[in-house]
């Protein structure tokens, strides 16, 4: 699948959430969740060192707050937008929340469970298949990350 215009911009408003995430020490990963017509309903980022709570994930922050805005935990009709490749855990919350699309940026060797380790969201053994847009605005949320990682690691 091809990113559309409306996907790139999303990503950017994502970038924007990842660099906030910085503020609080957290790894930069940032999200979005956007209805049809491409309104942001849900903005999340990284929150795990600011919140000491392990599921403080970028897309988890933002599917809980789009669920809270919307009265529902379904999520259908809405896309997902996340500046990196979502883990086990992000991937099976957006498959059990019924997100219709996924789009993100770099792919994660380490984590990543839309293709890179695991491949959850095609798995054809669960109940729904989000359409996946990958490596929109990779290389900025690549950057991102491993400036984040290279300041954090090395303490010269």
């Amino acid at each position: 699948m091809i990113a559309s215009p409306a996907d790139v911009e999303a990503m950017r408003v994502a970038l924007d959430e990842a660099r906030a995430a910085l503020s609080t020490s957290d790894v930069p990963v940032g999200a979005v969740v956007i209805d049809a017509d491409g309104r942001v309903i849900g903005w999340g980022r990284n929150e795990r060192e600011a919140s000491a709570d392990p599921t403080g994930h970028a897309e988890m922050v933002a599917m809980r707050d789009a669920a809270r805005r919307l009265g529902r935990w379904r999520l259908d009709g809405m896309t997902l937008v996340v500046t990196l490749e979502p883990c086990v855990m992000c991937a099976g919350a957006l498959v059990q929340a019924r997100v219709d699309r996924l789009i993100f940026g770099a792919m994660d060797a380490k984590a990543g469970a839309v293709g890179s380790l695991f491949d959850v969201v095609r798995d054809r053994r669960l109940p729904h298949r989000p359409e996946v847009v990958s490596g929109v605005l990779a290389d900025q949320s690549a950057l991102l990350l491993r400036e984040f990682f290279r300041t954090h690691r090395d303490p010269g």
